[in-house]
């Protein structure tokens, strides 16, 4: 299911969104594909099997680790899939064409930029410091023609 293949009905979903409509396309997925819903059931149950298997968010450390499951292209309606665990603040960057994020709780009562488990939508332009408090979080990222921009890094020790 983590793969482009698996992922072809959220992929197809999302590719006919407008992303400069954020809280539009949050509430479109969050009623087509709801957290206790079976497609999103069925990806936290691999995604929670990956990890603790170490195929997935596999690089980086106990505070980050992640993985990119599928490159832009046609199969992906140009869209990039990447996975974080993370527990603490990430880089600071710019979403140039928007971001689709899929946050679900893996440890605690964990809130991704003060939301909890569920979408969260980035419009074009945005800029934030994707940062996780209360436990730990496994996000599927979902970026248009995989385009994002580091404005800076925050150690792991700063957070």
């Amino acid at each position: 299911m983590l793969d482009a293949q698996g992922l072809r009905p959220l992929l197809d979903f999302v590719a006919g969104l407008d992303l400069a409509e954020p809280d539009a396309v949050r509430e479109a997925l969050t009623a087509e594909f709801p957290v206790d819903g079976e497609f999103v059931t069925a990806l936290r149950r691999e995604a929670e099997e990956r990890i603790a298997a170490g195929t997935l968010c596999h690089k980086g450390d106990e505070h980050i680790a992640f993985s990119r499951v599928a490159r832009p292209g046609e199969e992906t309606h140009g869209f990039s899939v990447d996975a974080v665990r993370m527990r603490v603040p990430g880089p600071k960057h710019r979403h140039p064409l928007g971001e689709i994020d899929l946050c679900l709780a893996l440890e605690g009562e964990p809130r991704f930029d003060g939301h909890p488990e569920g979408w969260v939508v980035y419009a074009p332009g945005s800029v934030h410091v994707p940062t996780v408090e209360g436990g730990t979080m496994f996000v599927l990222y979902l970026l248009p023609e995989g385009s994002f921009e580091l404005i800076e890094s925050v150690e792991p020790s700063q957070a």
